[in-house]
């Protein structure tokens, strides 16, 4: 959503020729301006907000009245009201001085109910089948310590002393003592943040009620007891230790299970566990007494070695690095360092420390709770304007950062509790990596073990299920790996032009460079292309919201100079717009940015037989990134793919749950060492951008038989893929008998589209259109003519070499 700011309220009047008086109002939506544009005589649903401290008055509801408006609802406390309303009525009604705004009454797509989506925390709450004592697992009787800034306990949501049972405000000042006296603490004060927000929303996100949203911005653990400990915006390492040693102290007062940490320190990057560090010498303490610690990985990436705090590679305690909705590591998160570790003997007792986070948890753009002296809003103002409903503003705001995934997996970790309280730090630590969701092309020093799934570490716990983690990364051996390191990325504009000559960008590409990937967001109906220095060209493929906006390729490393550019579509369903070649294609002209990255090798093991295959480069780059695994004794391009190395190959690149069932053994015919990854794939709503987890399989199965040793046909492969990248909808809506490719810049109707299953040629049709498969292309002599036109095949029932799965992965991989 966009909205207007009142310096650009003018520009909009003109634009949406809107009354010049509204100069004098706050904000018109920009939206409902257009909407009130395209259909000024029809009844549109408003949202108009006063500048009340109180609900509507009598006297603003009957001018609403008096305009002849009929439908509407009036808020109890909130001075917001809904109407159906026309273009004149809502235009007199922004000319009034105590009208704040004007809104369209849109869907929305909250984030943080997104958040809770992803990890399953909804689906935990949704299912009748696992109630304690009857109620849903919500944290109950788990006393959480918030050790932050503060929070802001007159929050509705966190509200003190029912919700936030105990809010310390505590700070400690060396200077301010004259002798070595016991720490201090001022309790029962309902606000204790009262400078920077942080800590009320790091509350939120633990464990708010939601009650200001209806419960939509409700946090992970919204049963648990959550104790504020507040040091201030400043912090210091004593002022944390003061917050460990409060919930050591009044453990059994508040039954504190948990402590959340959202802070680091960016001098201690890159160092090796201490455990004489202070801090780890206090969690360890904690462990001991069965108090579990949270951290946030640290916002210092993406570079490695960046986890901001020895103290954060603790055995003992975990460590959150921050993703996004769509299951992608944030750029900001911090890594840590592939290998890196050792042993510490602390008393007694020999522990194995690793430099890399634990789990990663929801960290971009989090909805949640607004201190009442908030700050952080201030930075986000734009961003909760965009993403959180008007009448809401004041109560939430959006933040993103590490900051905000360690409160998401400190409220798993009180549900795991309120599940099982006899679980302690190693229980807990394991079933949380072992549940966790493999997160394609990613490893374990820069994600931990993956995505957490709150819903499967609860039902771990209940169930006592002990066949979770065949699927995860950190506990497999792989067949094949390589030597392979990001070489330099970047991002460059490019235009696209209707007419003339077509503007293009070039780069080098030096020596040592093997794969040439490059993504970008489009949604004007055009499309990038990379060309080589022998003229070789790689489409990204056309973007179009319908398909989804993320577009790209993958091209063979090529030392020289490089081009980029913009192209349209010349052909659309088999019609040329321009057969004599004289635009550059049909598509809105404006600039995309490329992203362009390269991939260095130096070396691979396991796929000594794809060297100088025509899939070699694919195949190095899907083993470098854990796409796809070769066989025990090599990588054989040539052979077909099985339908269980497909099953593998989707829990290595799809960003796939666990399957509920772990590991046990759910066909006859595929073995345990397979189990898993087949259940995973075999499930509804497995992958996990699927928010709803509503979306068919990955693969389907027929009864007790996977067919797990059968080849995979071209047309099967087109649906796993599709399904993977969440576009069932889209593919299930084509209804079209046509099936047509891309062929530079043009749509070609593939001619053996009747061959194609009826229930899978919308998949076949996405699969072409994003440039995920390929077609045999055919030059063909038309009938008593001199004329040649192009044809395509699809082959759909032709099976899958292993190569070409490894081609096909690549450019998934620049989609999902």
């Amino acid at each position: 959503m966009k909205f207007l700011s009142k310096k650009s309220v003018l520009a909009a009047a003109v634009s949406f020729a809107l009354p010049a008086t509204m100069v004098n109002a706050k904000t018109f939506h920009e939206t409902l301006a257009n909407n009130l544009a395209e259909a000024p005589l029809e009844l549109h649903e408003v949202i108009v907000t006063f500048d009340n401290e109180g609900a509507v008055t009598e006297s603003q509801l009957d001018a609403i009245h008096a305009l002849g408006i009929t439908g509407g609802v009036s808020m109890h406390s909130l001075p917001v009201v809904g109407v159906l309303a026309t273009k004149a009525q809502v235009e007199a009604l922004y000319q009034r001085d105590d009208v704040v705004s004007v809104w369209n009454n849109d869907k929305l797509e909250l984030e943080n109910h997104e958040a809770t989506k992803l990890t399953g925390v909804q689906k935990l709450r949704g299912d009748r089948d696992i109630r304690l004592n009857g109620m849903p697992v919500s944290g109950r009787g788990i006393g959480v310590v918030v050790n932050d800034s503060g929070v802001d306990g007159t929050h509705s949501d966190l509200s003190y002393p029912n919700h936030v049972v105990q809010n310390v405000l505590a700070q400690v000042n060396l200077r301010g003592f004259s002798g070595v006296l016991p720490i201090t603490y001022q309790e029962g004060v309902a606000n204790t943040d009262i400078l920077g927000g942080h800590g009320t929303h790091v509350a939120g996100t633990v464990g708010g009620s939601g009650m200001r949203s209806d419960g939509m911005h409700a946090g992970v653990a919204p049963g648990a007891d959550i104790i504020g400990y507040g040091s201030g915006a400043g912090l210091f390492i004593l002022d944390t230790i003061g917050g460990f040693d409060y919930a050591l102290t009044n453990q059994f007062t508040y039954g504190i299970r948990v402590i959340s940490n959202s802070f680091g320190q960016t001098s201690d990057v890159g160092t090796d566990f201490n455990p004489d560090h202070p801090t780890n010498v206090v969690t360890k303490d904690l462990a001991d007494n069965g108090i579990i610690t949270v951290f946030s990985a640290g916002n210092s990436g993406p570079g490695e070695s960046t986890i901001t705090g020895n103290f954060k590679k603790a055995p003992w305690v975990i460590t959150v690095a921050a993703g996004d909705k769509d299951g992608n590591l944030a750029d900001f998160s911090s890594r840590g360092v592939d290998g890196k570790g050792g042993e510490a003997v602390v008393d007694g007792e020999v522990f194995v420390w690793e430099d890399r986070p634990t789990i990663t948890a929801p960290g971009v753009d989090i909805i949640s709770a607004r201190a009442s002296l908030s700050s952080l809003g201030g930075l986000s103002a734009q961003d909760d304007a965009d993403m959180i409903a008007p009448e809401q503003v004041p109560f939430y705001t959006v933040s993103s950062g590490t900051s905000m995934a360690a409160p998401h997996a400190s409220g798993i970790v009180a549900l795991m509790l309120e599940a099982n309280p006899n679980l302690q730090w190693r229980e807990v630590k394991s079933i949380l990596q072992e549940t966790a969701t493999p997160m394609a092309g990613l490893a374990e020093w820069e994600a931990g073990a993956g995505y957490a799934n709150a819903y499967a570490a609860v039902k771990a716990v209940l169930d006592g299920v002990e066949v979770y983690g065949d699927t995860v990364k950190q506990n497999r051996e792989f067949n094949a790996f390589a030597n392979v390191t990001e070489g330099d990325s970047f991002s460059t504009d490019v235009t696209f032009l209707p007419v003339g000559e077509s503007p293009a960008e070039t780069f080098e590409v030096p020596e040592g460079v093997s794969m040439v990937i490059a993504n970008a967001s489009i949604e004007t109906g055009t499309t990038f292309v990379l060309e080589d220095p022998a003229g070789n060209t790689y489409s990204g493929g056309i973007g179009l919201p319908v398909l989804g906006s993320s577009t790209g390729t993958a091209a063979t490393g090529m030392p020289g100079t490089w081009k980029v550019y913009m192209r349209g579509i010349g052909c659309i369903a088999g019609a040329c717009i321009d057969p004599l070649g004289v635009t550059n294609g049909a598509g809105v002209p404006g600039t995309t940015t490329v992203n362009i990255r390269f991939l260095e090798t130096a070396g691979f093991t396991g796929i000594d037989d794809a060297v100088g295959h025509v899939a070699q480069e694919f195949i190095e780059n899907v083993v470098a990134n854990e796409l796809m695994d070769a066989k025990a004794d090599g990588f054989k391009p040539d052979d077909a793919l099985t339908r269980v190395e497909l099953a593998d190959t989707l829990v290595l690149s799809a960003n796939v749950r666990q399957a509920l069932k772990g590991n046990e053994a759910s066909f006859n015919d595929v073995d345990a060492s397979m189990a898993a990854a087949v259940n995973s794939v075999t499930q509804k709503g497995s992958v996990l951008k699927d928010l709803d987890m509503v979306n068919e399989a990955l693969m389907t199965s027929d009864g007790e038989f996977f067919d797990a040793a059968a080849p995979v046909s071209r047309a099967e492969m087109a649906y796993s893929m599709v399904q993977a990248l969440g576009l069932e909808a889209d593919a299930k809506a084509f209804d079209a008998d046509k099936v047509f490719a891309l062929f530079r810049g043009e749509e070609v109707e593939v001619i053996d589209a009747d061959l194609i299953p009826a229930d899978l040629k919308g998949y076949v049709q996405q699969a072409l259109a994003m440039n995920l498969m390929t077609v045999e292309y055919e030059v063909v002599q038309k009938p008593f003519s001199f004329e040649t036109e192009t044809v395509a095949k699809f082959n759909p029932s032709a099976s899958i070499s292993r190569g070409e799965a490894a081609f096909i992965i690549t450019q998934f991989d620049t989609k999902r």
